[in-house]
């Protein structure tokens, strides 16, 4: 989060210096900290319902420990999986779009002047106004490039995204979240096992919502009330499910 203060000073007046706060912004553009909440979110929910749907269905400690586990490795290996191709993906359009704006810059750069020059009247600068600023900006060809990528395609050319690390990010919120719940069957079975799992993913459920409450400046008794309801309403589904199941099977 960054604070933007203006000083003004007042001489002659007798006064001092002070400061006056315009306003305070958050960092909404990386997005990575709300990934990882999101990511623990979606192995927590996922597995914890997993879990209790085995555990209803038989609640020996080995089949809840091996699909606790097979769970947990399997959406984690997905969800790094589908972030990776996904951001991979992104990179290379993006850096296609780039490379399409480097050679016409290089090519067409009266035109692209032109171009910039009427992306700033739209933004309420005068004719001559715009036609400096384009002019300027088209001094130096790396600047120009940062530019017409911000203004024409919304990027930064700098910040094009790192599918490796994403994918590794995405594998260890997920496997974090999951393992939470799996943690008392491998000390205990059972009821006693069944209902650590269900607590322990209910309050884990809470602390995530709260977590996002901080980011979105929302009520973090109605987020972590909404997290803990979806959560609930998972772990009913696959605990019926589950108890169907061992009835019938």
């Amino acid at each position: 989060m960054t604070d933007k203060v203006r000083n003004h000073s007042h001489e002659g007046d007798g006064t001092q210096p002070h400061r006056h706060m315009v306003h305070r912004h958050r960092d909404v553009t990386g997005g990575a900290a709300r990934a990882a909440v999101f990511g623990v979110s979606d192995g927590l929910v996922s597995n914890v319902a997993l879990i209790l749907g085995v555990a209803a269905a038989a609640s020996d400690r080995s089949s809840v420990l091996v699909a606790g586990v097979a769970g947990l490795l399997a959406g984690a290996a997905s969800m790094a999986a589908g972030e990776y191709v996904s951001m991979k993906a992104q990179t290379e359009l993006v850096e296609r779009e780039l490379e399409i704006e480097r050679k016409s810059l290089a090519n067409q750069p009266d035109a692209e002047m032109r171009e910039l020059a009427a992306i700033y009247r739209q933004r309420g600068l005068d004719a001559g106004q715009a036609e400096e600023m384009a002019q300027a900006v088209h001094v130096d060809p790396e600047v120009a490039l940062e530019v017409h990528a911000r203004e024409e395609l919304g990027v930064d050319p700098e910040e094009t995204g790192n599918p490796v690390a994403a994918a590794m990010s995405s594998f260890v919120a997920f496997a974090l979240g999951a393992i939470i719940p799996l943690a008392p069957w491998f000390f205990a079975e059972g009821n006693g096992a069944i209902a650590a799992s269900a607590v322990l993913g209910l309050l884990a459920a809470a602390a995530v919502g709260v977590t996002l409450a901080r980011f979105t400046e929302r009520s973090a008794l109605r987020t972590a009330g909404r997290q803990v309801g979806w959560a609930i309403a998972a772990c009913a589904v696959t605990w019926l499910i589950g108890s169907w199941l061992g009835a019938v099977v």
